[in-house]
């Protein structure tokens, strides 16, 4: 349960900080991490604690959300509607049962966005998928507290389904480089491929950004390891080389 964190994205009101606290500790989780909160420290987060002091203590405020799962080999948004951005999406219990499978490896992300808005596209871009909770049309939107709290209770359950004695443990998997990148390699190699790109005019005509996002769809369902991550550095490192060549000959 260490190795699953629950991130809050831009939350606005202080109480809903406390009000989630309390439900990640009556489930037996307890790493929380805040991206550029509104308010925060705040009374109202203490007072809707009620308990739950000692996660809000411990919880990391970091100005970025890239830094706030950098170490992580899966992270889900949660998100109530249908986005541009085309990733896997995924009820709750099914959520829960990925984040629990994969805790064992590596550390594991489960997002929530702002109160009245939620995640941004260009955030729900770095997640691997897309949770939803299957609220009524008419009224889809859950208090972030809540919606922390309906995770949280699957997240539960699914560490009871296992079977498993609480702190997870971690499950071996071979050699750390053939262990499945984490999101900051993963963000070094976006950075890298679209550089590459550029250096060999591949996008001619074509809107970088939807190249991008459907290269950063693909490499995030194939989950590479580090060792293939290396691979494709060189690879590019070399299409980069070859183009400067090209250049110098013109």
């Amino acid at each position: 349960m260490h190795r699953i964190r629950i991130v809050l994205v831009g939350p606005q009101h202080p109480g809903n900080i406390g009000a989630a606290a309390r439900a990640m500790k009556t489930m037996g989780l307890t790493d929380m991490r805040l991206v550029a909160p509104e308010r925060y420290p705040h009374v109202d987060a203490s007072t809707m604690a009620v308990g739950a002091d000692d996660v809000l203590a411990a919880a990391l405020v970091l100005p970025v959300l890239a830094e706030a799962v950098a170490d992580c080999g899966l992270v889900l948004g949660c998100t109530a509607r249908s986005r541009y951005v085309s990733v896997p999406g995924y009820d709750a219990a099914q959520a829960a049962h990925l984040l629990v499978e994969q805790a064992g490896r590596a550390p594991v992300a489960l997002l929530f966005g702002r109160e009245r808005t939620g995640l941004s596209n260009e955030e729900l871009a770095q997640c691997h998928g897309a949770v939803h909770i299957p609220a009524v049309a008419e009224f889809s939107s859950l208090n972030l507290a809540a919606a922390v709290q309906v995770l949280s209770y699957e997240v539960r359950r699914a560490v009871l389904r296992r079977g498993e004695s609480e702190p997870l443990r971690p499950e071996p998997d071979g050699e750390p480089d053939e262990q499945p990148g984490v999101h900051d390699e993963l963000e070094q190699l976006f950075v890298h491929l679209e550089k590459a790109l550029h250096a060999i005019d591949f996008y001619k005509s074509r809107p970088s950004q939807v190249v991008m996002q459907r290269l950063r769809r693909l490499f995030q369902r194939a989950r590479p390891t580090r060792r293939e991550l290396r691979i494709v550095h060189g690879i590019l490192a070399d299409a980069e080389r070859m183009a400067r060549l090209a250049r110098d000959k013109v």
